[in-house]
Parts: structure tokens; C-alpha cells; sequence
């Protein structure tokens, strides 16, 4: 049974999403008394996007949207009641009661290709990649490093130093991406693994067409280890130095404004040709969730990520609390037992995580979320992995992990937005696909992120940070096909070189935050 039905009709103040739901939800702000079906009558006011109860439920009842059951009753609900914090709780269903039929492999389906594939226009790196983005980056080893990383970058900001680019109009921009940890971690441990593994995997990226690597001198995260353990080839592209060597902060500022002078010119020898849609691999991305996510946005940017498959590209989903209810969803899906388990096994990781810290997966759903309709995880999960669309998933990633496939995979990553789409970056993705229905503003340099917005009212109230309204679905002036290659035909428009509200906004250098996993001592 599909996730979600878009086919059932219904009267235009409510929107019902599946035959089994106990619930309905308000397309608009509804006062109290509203006749919303045949004998139901609103016993209070509702806002747009909140769920309505359709039945009686009793105490300790499942709940369900979409199909699927998003938490328990905690005192009874009449019909025409509102559905929310006050009387649903997720309840005995996390942890050990948590159980799903997990089906491994039931509902994979072969993917028909389309051909000739769809294009955009691209740059070619020498070694075969393609980017989107053409920077010059400068990553560091640890926090201390961080002040001489912005202050080169700087010296090139054609906002404040136009002089420095104007000859250089091929180049996106020079971007220093710094993070906060680095050292006072174990020097053999998860953290400084996973930290070191995300910095590779930016240094690797197709969109940077030469990095500097800068450190302190005596942090844990030595560059040179950095380096061997990650395969990474120091030379004129991948200049590393620290400020000890060099012999301080100035001397070190005045070293990278040095080196990047000598890259700007052959970084600039850059021209867009053709290239196949199969380069394109997409961060999937949801931010500032609310009731209409599910229903508008998520869907449709599933269709376009099924085309994109369907054209030879990728896509990865991440941010594991945000499918955690859900994943039965994508186990179905999952092209061998080996993949379906590894999902389960990070499915059971953040269960254990937050159960040692007295933490609650449960907690994910913040205030802005519960405000805009969302009640539980479960309920944000669900909606949440109608952006993989509903092709098989072929793999699942660590935490910064490259991909090896093309298609759909999920990578491990908490559901906050700066950590999981750093993560996806580094695992090569090369386009990013955010959802909002609350109206995060977000970027991440590299890369083009385009924002979608899940219902008309944001699209109207903050309309230059939005890429698509997707309100227009529940307004029925496209269809969830319409919407979806809309999308689509954006995701070659911006990796042709378009750039997107977060990019004409200067989003993306203080987006980069990697995941803090570790002890810091």
C-alpha cells in the first residue's frame, strides 16, 4: 500500500491522506464548529496543517496518518477533536515497543531507465568527476585555524574586494570552511575518524578545484595523518601548511592569499558542456517540518527523485531519528538482506544512544515543528521518507561515507541540517534538496541547495529564500506528477549554473558543521 494517497477526494477544508487514517488535516485554519466530513463538527478550533480525529478513540488506542500508526491516544478522542500534543504521545512505541515488519526486499522493483538520459550543463574535471560548482576551498584541522581560514577567504569576498574575482569570473567564490573540534579527542577513536573522513571528503569534492588545508601545528588532528589515513594527495590542488610552521598568524594569512593567487587563473579555465544527469547525486534534505511536508513538498520531491534515478542520477536520504518509525518503509525497499540490516543495525544504535543519556528519539520534533501540525517522531519519520521517492535502496552509509552506488542510499547522520548535509557532502553528493515548512534558511558551499517550500502562506511570507512553492499541490493548481518534474528539470537548472536564493543570499560557509560524535577532554 502506497505511503500516501493522493487520489482520495475530499472537501477543501481538510485534506485526508489514506482510507485507514484516523485522522484528517486542516488545509486552513478552521474555528470551531466546522463541518469538515458528513456528522463530524469541530469541537474546537484547528490550525492549518494540524490533524482532526475522524472516529472515537479510547485511551491507548493507535493513531494513524498516512496508513501508518504515528503514536497511541493518552486520554479518549471524539470525533471532530483536535489531534495533538494534549492527547497523542508516542508513548510505549519507542525503544522495546518499537517493533516494525521490516519485509526485507518485498517491494523492490526494477528501475526503468529512460533514455537518452536528460543533461545539464557541467564542468569535467580532469579525472572524469563532474561539479556543479567551481570554488577554491580552505578546510581546516581544528577550531584554532579557523581565524587565518576566514581571513584569506576574505581577502577574496567579491562583496567586499571585487577587485580580487573580477578577473577570475569562472571561479564561484573562494570559501573557508571551518568547524569547531579537532583536538582534546582520542587520537585513535570514532571521532577523530569520522571528522577526518567528512574533511576528505570535501577535500575530494568535484566543486572544489583546489583546496587548502590549514592547521594549528599541534592539535590531535595532525594534518599528516590527516592525509595518509584518508589517501590524500598533497600538491599545488591540496596545499596543507600550519600556522607554527609558517611562523604565525600573519605569516599564514599572507601564505594562502599567496597560494590561492596561483590557483585563481587555471581554476578559472573552466567552460559548462553537456553532461548526462547520471553525475547528479542529490542530498535529500527536510528542515523547519510541518504538517503539509508530508503531504506537498516530501511527495513531490520524491517523483523527482525517481525520475532522477530513472535518468542515471542519485540520491541520498539521511537524518536516521527522522526515518526512525519509518524504515520499515526502506527496508522494503532494500536490494539485499546485507543493506536492509545495516539501516536496522543504526535504526538500533540511536536507540541505545539516547537511551544511555536519558534522551528520548522522541524529542526530535521541535517547537517549530509542533506548532506547524507535527506531534511525534513517528509522524515526522513517515512524512519524512516520502522524499526517496520509491525507487530500491542500494546502499546505506556511514556518517560521511563515499557513495559506490548509483541510486538511492541513506546515510547515517543526526536530523540536525548543518551536521547531516555536511555528512551527505562529504559522501559526494553534488546538488542539495531542502523541504521547509517553517522556513529554514540554510546553504551549504560547496554545493547548490534549493529550498522547497511545503504550503503557499511561506512561499508568500518569505519568498527570497524559496526556490518552489509546493503549496501549489493543496491548491490544486498542479498535480503531484507536475510538481515532481518541476523539481527535477530545477535540479539541472541549478547544476547548470543558476543559482539558488541560499546562494544569491551568501549562504554555505558557516553551514559546515561536522558531526561531534566524541568526548572532548
Amino acid at each position: 500500500m502506497a505511503l500516501i494517497d493522493h487520489t482520495t477526494e475530499a472537501p477543501a477544508s481538510i485534506i485526508r491522506l489514506h482510507e485507514r487514517d484516523d485522522v484528517v488535516i486542516a488545509r486552513l485554519p478552521l474555528p470551531k464548529g466546522t463541518e469538515v466530513l458528513p456528522g463530524i463538527v469541530l469541537t474546537g478550533a484547528v490550525p492549518a496543517a494540524h490533524k482532526i480525529a475522524v472516529r472515537d478513540l479510547r485511551t491507548g488506542d493507535m493513531i494513524r496518518r498516512y496508513g501508518q500508526i504515528i503514536g497511541r491516544a493518552t486520554q479518549p478522542i471524539a470525533p471532530g477533536d483536535h489531534v495533538h500534543v494534549h492527547n497523542l504521545s508516542i508513548g510505549d512505541l519507542e525503544g522495546a515497543g518499537h517493533e516494525q515488519d521490516y519485509a526485507i526486499g518485498s517491494e523492490v522493483t526494477p528501475v526503468e531507465r529512460i533514455s537518452p538520459t536528460a543533461t545539464f550543463m557541467g564542468i569535467q574535471r580532469t579525472d572524469g568527476r563532474v561539479a556543479t560548482r567551481n570554488y577554491i576551498g580552505i578546510l581546516t584541522s581544528v577550531n584554532c585555524s579557523a581565524t587565518v581560514a576566514h581571513a584569506i577567504a576574505d581577502h577574496f569576498r567579491r562583496d567586499v574586494h571585487p577587485e580580487a574575482m573580477a578577473p577570475y569570473p569562472h571561479v564561484d567564490g573562494v570559501v573557508a570552511l571551518t568547524h569547531g573540534v579537532g583536538c582534546a579527542v582520542a587520537a585513535d577513536g570514532e571521532a577523530l575518524q569520522m571528522l577526518q573522513r567528512t574533511l576528505a571528503g570535501y577535500a575530494r569534492h568535484a566543486n572544489f578545484a583546489a583546496v587548502l588545508v590549514i592547521g594549528l601545528g599541534c592539535e590531535t588532528n595532525q594534518i599528516d595523518a590527516l592525509i595518509e589515513s584518508q589517501g590524500l594527495k598533497p600538491g599545488p590542488k591540496l596545499h596543507p601548511f600550519t600556522i607554527q610552521q609558517i611562523g604565525g598568524t600573519t605569516k599564514a594569512i599572507a601564505e594562502g592569499i599567496r597560494h590561492i593567487k596561483q590557483l585563481l587563473g587555471e581554476a578559472n579555465q573552466v567552460e559548462r558542456t553537456p553532461c548526462s544527469a547520471e553525475h547528479l547525486r542529490v542530498a535529500l534534505q527536510c528542515g523547519g517540518s510541518d504538517g503539509y511536508s508530508g503531504i506537498t513538498a516530501n511527495p513531490a520531491l520524491g517523483v523527482a527523485v525517481d525520475r532522477l534515478i530513472a535518468h542515471g542520477g542519485s540520491a541520498v536520504l539521511a537524518e536516521t531519528p527522522e526515518v526512525y518509525g519509518a524504515e520499515h518503509l526502506l527496508t522494503r525497499r532494500a536490494v539485499s538482506p546485507a543493506v536492509a540490516h545495516k539501516l536496522i543495525e543504526r535504526i538500533h544504535w540511536w536507540e541505545e544512544f539516547c537511551r544511555v543519556r536519558g534522551a528520548s528519539l522522541d524529542n526530535n520534533p521541535s517547537a517549530g515543528n509542533k506548532v506547524g501540525g507535527l506531534t511525534t517522531i513517528l509522524e515526522k519519520s513517515l512524512g519524512a521518507v516520502a522524499k526517496a521517492g520509491t525507487t530500491p535502496l542500494v546502499e546505506v552509509l556511514e556518517y560521511a561515507e563515499p557513495m559506490r552506488e548509483r541510486g538511492l542510499a541513506f546515510m547515517d547522520s543526526p536530523g540536525f541540517d548543518p551536521v547531516s548535509v555536511t555528512g551527505q557532502v562529504a559522501s559526494g553528493c553534488n546538488l542539495i534538496a531542502f523541504t521547509t515548512g517553517r522556513g529554514s534558511a540554510f546553504g551549504c558551499a560547496p554545493v547548490p541547495s534549493m529550498k522547497l517550500s511545503t504550503n503557499t502562506a511561506l512561499w508568500r511570507h518569505q519568498s527570497d529564500d524559496m526556490d518552489i512553492n509546493c503549496g501549489a499541490l493543496t491548491d490544486g493548481d498542479v498535480n503531484l506528477e507536475q510538481l515532481g518534474e518541476q523539481i527535477f528539470q530545477r535540479f539541472l537548472t541549478l547544476a547548470s549554473g543558476e543559482r539558488s536564493q541560499s546562494e544569491r543570499h551568501g549562504y554555505g560557509q558557516q553551514e559546515f558543521v561536522p558531526w561531534q560524535i566524541g568526548v572532548i577532554t
